[in-house]
C-alpha cells in the first residue's frame, strides 16, 4: 500500500508540464525523491515483518552450550577460574541473545522502537490518527 500524501505528492508531480530544462530537472529529482521515500517505506515494512527462525535460535543455543562445556573442560583443574569463564561467556551469549530479540521485531514488543521522535517532529500527527501507541 503506498500512502495517500505520497502518492498524490506523485501524482501532482508527474501531472506538470515543464517549460524550462530547470523544470525539468526538477521534476525528475523530486520525482526521484519520492520514489526513494516509498522504497525506504518498503525496505521498513520488510524488515518489520521479518524474524528469527526457531532454526538460528536454535543452532545458538547449541553453539553456546558446546563452548560453555568446552570452557569447563579447558579449567577443570581450578575451579574459580572456570567459573569466571563460564560468567563472562554466560554474560556475552545473554548480550547476544538480547540483541537478538531486540531486532528480532523491532516495532512491536517490550523492545520496540516507538514513534516518540517522529512524533516531534511532526506534531500534527496525532496518535489517535495513525494509530500508534506513544
Amino acid at each position: 500500500m503506498i500512502p495517500n500524501s505520497l502518492a498524490e505528492a506523485l501524482q501532482l508531480t508527474l501531472a506538470q508540464t515543464p517549460s524550462s530544462q530547470g523544470q525539468q530537472v526538477a521534476q525528475r529529482e523530486i520525482t526521484t525523491a519520492l520514489e526513494n521515500a516509498l522504497d525506504a517505506r518498503r525496505q521498513r515494512i520488510i524488515i518489520s515483518q521479518s524474524q528469527v527462525t526457531w532454526v538460528k535460535w536454535l543452532c545458538l543455543g547449541l553453539q553456546a552450550f558446546c563452548a560453555l562445556l568446552a570452557i569447563a573442560m579447558v579449567h577443570s583443574d581450578n575451579r574459580l577460574s572456570s567459573a569466571i569463564a563460564m560468567g563472562l561467556f554466560g554474560i556475552g551469549v545473554a548480550a547476544s541473545l538480547l540483541l537478538i530479540l531486540a531486532y528480532d521485531r523491532p516495532f512491536t514488543g517490550e523492545l520496540a522502537v516507538r514513534p516518540n521522535p517522529l512524533l516531534q517532529v511532526m506534531p500534527e500527527l496525532e496518535p489517535s490518527q495513525q494509530g500508534i501507541k506513544p
